[in-house]
């Protein structure tokens, strides 16, 4: 009887206890959200994440000015010579003297080779000769004419002993215009046996040496005239309206910028590209600029003074191509802010803003990363970015 009151007993223990401990169990777990809930008024929880913040350099901010501001059509392409001069030999020889070598800077009509001319010499005292003696026989002519005139006058002979004096006359005449003609030609042939220089420029290359036998049209020198430079340049047919000869453009070419000015328009449309040629020209009487130097330019249509302008890098495009817009400082946070464009100006990195933004605002420049709407945003150096315009 006293074991099984015990075994009774200890079962009843047994019961108490799982059930003490189970309370203790359901206890805990309803406290877990009752201690993770933020009481009524207070701030945010522990762990929990307030708005991101950005930080940003002074050079990752520009103030909206205003400024200067050109519209214009951009051009590119390779700036040559005004003026490319093959010079070829007129004639076949020997060359006695080649006076000039590639960068040479030559005058017009200076020598820059010369031809053995004995033949051609000869030749044209030869031609020289011939002259005198058709003058001689055109004196003689005359004075028989003029006595078979005075003869005639006074009966002593026919009417056609005097015309044939007239004819003997125009004979010699006729002699004498031939020889004339020889003598030119041979002339012009000693002439040829001096290479000349036939525009001032520069020899940019030589293709002779001295004593060489060459053959008539063979190259010589190829002379260039580079105190004009001359771009052509594809401009877009329905762009292409409002550029006129004499228009101003602008170039930025070997890390230097230029002036120069539309010489030609093209009056007809390239029907596989539907654009027109533009000619330009630019000064380069120093010859600071070489031929062949890449450039890029803009043909200037209008200039507006006291335009807003920003930073073209400061524009971004809506990811579902809707209106451009920009970031704007706001205080200590980022507002998005949508603008209206207007000109562009490449050269100088900027673009005008028609509305959507004031004069003095702040706004974030380039890839700073991600940046979204009410982000917070602290700028190290601010009094820098202030000051910092397009």
């Amino acid at each position: 009887m006293f074991r099984k009151i015990s075994n009774a007993s200890w079962f009843a223990t047994l019961l108490v206890s799982l059930s003490c401990s189970s309370g203790d169990s359901e206890s805990s777990g309803g406290a877990t959200p009752a201690s993770a809930a933020p009481a009524p008024g207070a701030g945010p929880a522990a762990g929990a994440r307030g708005a991101p913040t950005v930080v940003l350099a002074a050079t990752d901010v520009a103030k909206v000015s205003r400024s200067t501001i050109e519209d214009g059509l951009a051009v590119t392409g390779d700036l040559q010579p005004i003026e490319t001069v093959l010079i070829r030999a007129r004639l076949e020889g020997d060359l006695v003297g080649v006076y000039v070598r590639e960068g040479d800077r030559v005058r017009a009509g200076q020598v820059l080779a010369r031809f053995e001319n004995s033949q051609q010499q000869s030749g044209f005292r030869s031609a020289e000769a011939e002259r005198a003696e058709a003058q001689s026989e055109l004196a003689t002519a005359q004075w028989n004419l003029e006595q078979s005139k005075e003869l005639f006058d006074a009966g002593a002979i026919p009417e056609r002993d005097l015309k044939v004096a007239q004819q003997a006359v125009a004979s010699a005449q006729s002699s004498v215009a031939a020889a004339d003609a020889r003598v030119r030609s041979t002339g012009s042939f000693i002439q040829d046996t001096r290479v000349l220089a036939t525009t001032p420029g520069v020899i940019s290359q030589r293709d002779i040496e001295n004593g060489e036998h060459v053959a008539r049209g063979a190259p010589l020198f190829t002379l260039v005239r580079s105190d004009v430079l001359e771009l052509e340049a594809s401009v877009p047919a329905r762009k292409a309206g409002g550029v006129v000869v004499g228009q101003r453009v602008r170039f930025t070419a070997d890390g230097r910028s230029f002036e120069g000015r539309v010489a030609r328009v093209s009056p007809t449309i390239d029907p596989s590209t539907r654009s027109i040629t533009v000619f330009v020209q630019i000064p380069n009487v120093g010859g600071s600029l070489k031929g062949g130097t890449f450039a890029t330019g803009r043909i200037i249509g209008r200039t507006m003074e006291g335009a807003l302008v920003v930073p073209a890098a400061a524009v971004r495009q809506a990811p579902d191509g809707g209106r451009p817009f920009v970031y704007r400082i706001d205080g200590q946070k980022l507002s998005t802010i949508s603008v209206a464009l207007g000109v562009a100006d490449e050269q100088r990195g900027i673009v005008e803003v028609l509305e959507g933004l004031a004069e003095g605002d702040l706004i974030v420049v380039g890839n700073v990363g991600t940046l979204g709407n009410g982000m917070k945003v602290e700028v190290i150096g601010e009094g820098r970015a202030a000051n910092r315009e397009p």
